[in-house]
């Protein structure tokens, strides 16, 4: 018989639950054995916002910071440094679950801080994501951000160039994708006697054209950054077929440090690939896509799935062969996505990936 595993009401005293917002807190405290709201209050995020946050918690709970469980919203944005601050005190800080919206359903700061505390009290206490910690994992999720903030930037001015050179006769042939030759060649131009609007028109491609290839550099220096730290830190991620620096950045980052994610089955649900039964009726043993969890880390394993069934001779045969047994497409990739998962989670637990040195 399986032992049962102690969920958060029989293993903390108390939960804070924590709504963050880029001016201010709001703090709500739940007793856990009996799920009595004890106070509630709002702090600024500010360094002497954030002392007072803790030393209120400590007076409202209890003097060990080991029986106060933090659960808090934003870990990785607008709660990145009261997490880290409590963290450093001695709390454990957790990621709240995805807030329920729906119709009719009331709103306001401390309501989303007491749901933020009273969601996970029947959860199992190992199975709560801890928040995101440490160095490397904080550049790479810079870095990522960065790298997604150029690439749509980059997609905004090819579109803008391509829509001119379209609409205007200036000697480039646009019209299928814009190659690196004509781009370079249209930030090369200079200007020339012609009418009005080619003059303005000419001049905007150009400007277009030098923003395009300086998003490029900025691009190329990104992902080169992004290799080195996750060769220096899991170089065994870039050896799995459909897996490159951005991909492995993304993960890494979401890993954040061992101990974070503390089985299988919870990377897997926050990867947002477990499987989620939903047979009915004379359709049994079906199942869906976890809508759930770090959509970013979910579209980099999406994409690196494409990758591999497309190049990867082994996914190749395995996407044959259950294509014949009935499957579609869709069902297959949920598959394949959730088999990349375990392994990328039994890789990184087997090379301590981002582990702080002794």
């Amino acid at each position: 018989m399986l032992a049962e595993v102690p969920t958060v009401a029989q293993t903390y005293l108390f939960v804070v639950g924590v709504d963050t917002h880029a001016r201010q807190h709001m703090y709500s405290i739940i007793e856990t054995t009996t799920g009595a709201h004890v106070d509630a209050q709002t702090f600024p995020t500010t360094q002497t916002g954030l002392a007072r946050a803790t030393s209120w918690i400590a007076r409202r709970t209890v003097d060990t910071p080991q029986a106060v469980l933090i659960s808090m919203e934003g870990t990785g944005s607008y709660g990145r440094l009261a997490a880290a601050h409590l963290a450093n005190v001695g709390y454990r800080v957790v990621e709240a679950l995805t807030p329920v919206r729906g119709k009719g359903r009331a709103k306001t700061d401390a309501l989303d801080a007491d749901r933020a505390a009273r969601d996970v009290l029947g959860l199992p206490a190992d199975e709560l994501r801890d928040h995101r910690a440490g160095q490397v994992a904080g550049a790479l999720q810079v870095l990522t951000t960065a790298r997604d903030r150029l690439s749509r930037d980059r997609t905004v001015q090819v579109n803008a160039l391509t829509g001119l050179l379209r609409t205007h006769d200036l000697g480039i042939d646009a019209r299928g994708p814009l190659t690196t030759v004509q781009i370079k060649t249209v930030k090369a131009w200079r200007a020339r006697e012609e009418a009005l609007d080619q003059q303005i028109a000419r001049a905007e491609a150009v400007r277009l054209a030098a923003r395009i290839c300086e998003l490029d550099t900025q691009l190329k220096e990104n992902n080169t950054t992004l290799r080195t730290l996750v060769t220096e830190h899991a170089p065994d991620l870039l050896e799995e077929p459909g897996i490159g620096p951005y991909t492995a950045a993304v993960i890494l980052a979401a890993w954040s440090h061992p101990g974070r994610v503390r089985s299988e089955a919870a990377f897997a649900r926050l990867a947002g690939t477990a499987p989620i039964p939903a047979s009915s009726g004379n359709r049994s043993d079906h199942h869906r896509l976890d809508r759930g969890g770090d959509r970013r880390l979910n579209k980099a394993l999406h994409i690196a799935t494409l990758v591999r069934m497309r190049t990867h001779d082994e996914t190749r045969n395995y996407l044959q062969k259950r294509t014949t047994e009935g499957k579609t497409t869709r069902e297959i990739r949920r598959q394949l996505k959730r088999y990349l998962t375990r392994k990328i989670f039994k890789l990184l637990t087997r090379t301590n990936a981002l582990a702080v040195p002794a």
